[in-house]
């Protein structure tokens, strides 16, 4: 292989194994919870629907459709310089997704077995899936030299604690926007073909109703705790999630633009269309969404990535690490104001919208 295509020996940990990217607020969460708490939900207000659902998981649409075919079997250096790189972290931060929803859905069907099986079954099938995609991505990793230790990510990442309703609005969202996001890419690359890099982007479409199902349940599961989106703290907090998961995609997408161009897609409308459309969706269960088409709203998230630019900036200066905190409190200050006017931003509520066409 040529120089110009080798990894640097720090981005990994052994030959062939890369060392995790580093834990930030923007990159990929591993996730706990109260499973007393879980176990212990009255569920009988939706327990048809879930039972619904329960079918359809057992079915397994996709059971053989994650087989890598003869297209895979070629070298890759083709993609190289910093496509290679972004594109390798793409695969990277999927995978690290991935399988941080396998490990929280494995263990929620461990911890609810004897006292919920209904959503223990439902749970073990979800880890399915994703333990799927995960080893996918993971594999596909491979064709560039490089995997993921996902027993190393186990012990290693810090688990996030969330109540379960921060679960279930966290994870419902999650899941949708991972259908949109999917989706936009594989029906762009479906139009042009000529952009299709890697024939990972072949394999969207279905994987993406997995996506779509799980979020469907995470739906019907927050329906059946009515509470978790009836009162005036649920409007807040799905509030928060809404735009925590918005901004997070949009400034970690934005910082990756090459690699969106690298497959014929604008970050930014790339982004703008999954915000809108998972918007739309996140309206079908919960009591309010996002202005996402006021003036203020991209122009914040703007003044975020100008401020994060200036951030990677003093942390790649030589500056000692004192001053470089003292250099950063004004981004971070600026930050957290963007934030806090983009949660001020009054939202549009669902009753409002009923009976129009969305």
């Amino acid at each position: 292989m040529v120089d110009s295509l080798k990894k640097p020996k720090s981005e990994e940990m052994r030959p062939g194994v890369k060392s995790p990217a580093a834990e930030t607020i923007l990159t990929p969460r591993f996730y706990t919870t109260d499973f007393e708490e879980m176990a212990e939900m009255d569920i009988s207000v939706n327990e048809e629907e879930l039972r619904a659902i329960l079918e359809e998981f057992r079915v397994d649409y996709n059971r053989h459709h994650f087989v890598r075919d003869e297209e895979f079997n070629r070298s890759w250096d083709n993609i190289d310089g910093e496509t290679r790189k972004l594109f390798v972290e793409f695969l990277e931060r999927s995978c690290t997704a991935e399988f941080s929803g396998f490990l929280l859905y494995k263990e929620l069907g461990r911890r609810l077995k004897g006292k919920n099986p209904l959503l223990a079954e439902i749970f073990n099938l979800m880890s399915r899936d994703e333990a799927r995609h995960a080893g996918f991505l993971n594999k596909a990793l491979s064709d560039f030299n490089l995997t993921l230790d996902l027993s190393f990510l186990t012990k290693s990442r810090k688990y996030t604690f969330f109540k379960p309703k921060f679960i279930f609005y966290a994870t419902y969202l999650s899941e949708k926007i991972g259908y949109w996001r999917y989706i936009t890419i594989y029906r762009h690359l479906e139009q042009h073909p000529e952009d299709r890099i890697y024939p990972i982007f072949r394999f969207f479409e279905n994987w993406c109703q997995d996506e779509n199902r799980h979020g469907d349940f995470f739906d019907a599961i927050m329906r059946a705790q009515p509470q978790f989106l009836n009162d005036w703290k649920a409007r807040l907090w799905c509030r928060f999630f809404l735009l925590s998961v918005f901004a997070t995609m949009y400034l970690n997408d934005i910082q990756r633009s090459g690699f969106y161009a690298s497959i014929g897609l604008d970050a930014r409308e790339y982004d703008k269309e999954v915000i809108e459309k998972t918007n739309d969706t996140a309206g079908r269960v919960f009591p309010i969404i996002l202005d996402v088409q006021h003036p203020e709203f991209y122009s914040r998230l703007e003044t975020c990535i100008e401020n994060n630019d200036k951030l990677r900036a003093i942390d790649n200066s030589s500056s000692p690490k004192p001053i470089k905190l003292l250099r950063k409190l004004p981004g971070y200050v600026s930050n957290g104001w963007q934030f806090l006017k983009l949660y001020l931003i009054k939202p549009i509520s669902v009753e409002n919208l009923a009976g129009t066409v969305r």
